[in-house]
């Protein structure tokens, strides 16, 4: 072989290696953690695959996702998340409960963590502050402890002469306490009586509307739980049954039947979720990223529920409401 052909063969070796190497690096997985079930979850994941998507992502292209759900039991959490940290996963993705998140945080003080939390990130010592997360973790908070108070409102606007409002909550969480707590504020402030009825599993839940019915509670406020949300179907059929006008956070359970809800927009929290994880990817630090607060806002009245419950909605409460479903 002559040496001008050597050199140039050489060459084209080598400009070669750097796009062979690219071809062998692996892939990035994701590790998702959810608290609750698949099912309940489906749209607000496609919501995230859309923030993926807005930086480059794509689940099978570019980056791989592994799924690990509890199913709303909880003392499963801890175990899942290790097998994601086993897996040594990218970053992992932790949702639907304040445990979800402890979780993750509880398994790993390295790999990033994105959560989407209800309550107060700072306050159950996730984060050291919203505006610096520090360490390897930051994320979205639906800030729901907060939102809990108006919720009230808009119920009592719609029920004024109930002298007390019943709360479901779910004692296993801990988001349930700022709420409840304040539900207290809220109905003092507003001459009214809250009567806590905690629910952690279905027979518990049953319990709790028969106790509100024998207590002639006439309305209540589902708190914001990923484990009522995994069963919205038997809550909305029980308030249905009972005939007690309830207040839900998310739009999912006035779709399904339910009165009404108010809360954060869930999917556009998850979509930035996505947004957050993709930049991981890209390099950017957890710690450095503030933890978001939602921008918008969901009201929803489903007409048909009210009707069956035997209410008439008022003008001013139509006027407000982002979506009023006949």
């Amino acid at each position: 072989m002559k040496r001008r052909e050597f050199i140039t063969l050489l060459g084209g070796a080598a400009a070669a290696w750097p796009l062979a190497a690219r071809a062998q690096q692996p892939m990035p997985v994701i590790g998702y953690l959810n608290g609750a079930s698949a099912a309940q979850f489906t749209h607000l994941l496609a919501a995230f695959r859309e923030g993926l998507g807005e930086t480059g992502y794509a689940e099978g292209r570019n980056v791989a996702i592994e799924y690990r759900y509890a199913d709303g039991q909880y003392d499963r959490l801890p175990a899942l998340a290790a097998e994601l940290v086993g897996q040594k996963v990218s970053v992992i993705v932790a949702t639907a409960g304040t445990p979800t998140i402890r979780a993750a945080k509880a398994a790993t003080a390295t790999i990033p963590i994105v959560f989407v939390i209800a309550g107060d990130p700072v306050m159950f010592e996730l984060v050291a502050s919203l505006n610096r997360p520090g360490g390897n973790i930051t994320g979205i908070t639906l800030i729901g402890s907060e939102t809990v108070a108006k919720r009230l409102g808009l119920l009592l606007e719609l029920i004024p002469s109930a002298p007390a409002i019943g709360v479901l909550a779910n004692p296993k969480n801990p988001i349930a306490d700022p709420q409840v707590s304040e539900l207290r504020t809220a109905a003092k402030s507003l001459g009214r009586e809250i009567n806590v009825l905690n629910a952690s599993s279905e027979t518990e839940i049953a319990r709790a509307f028969a106790m509100l019915d024998q207590q002639h509670v006439q309305a209540v406020v589902v708190t914001a739980d990923p484990f009522f949300d995994d069963r919205r179907d038997e809550i909305i059929a029980l308030a249905a049954r009972h005939k007690i006008p309830a207040s839900y956070t998310r739009r999912e359970f006035v779709l399904a039947g339910g009165l009404m809800g108010y809360g954060p927009d869930a999917p556009d929290a998850f979509r930035r979720a996505g947004v957050y994880t993709g930049r991981i990817l890209k390099g950017e630090k957890p710690g450095d990223l503030p933890v978001m607060l939602p921008t918008k806002f969901q009201f929803v009245i489903n007409l048909k529920t009210a009707r069956a419950l035997g209410l008439t909605v008022p003008d001013k409460l139509l006027a407000i409401a982002d979506e009023v479903i006949e």
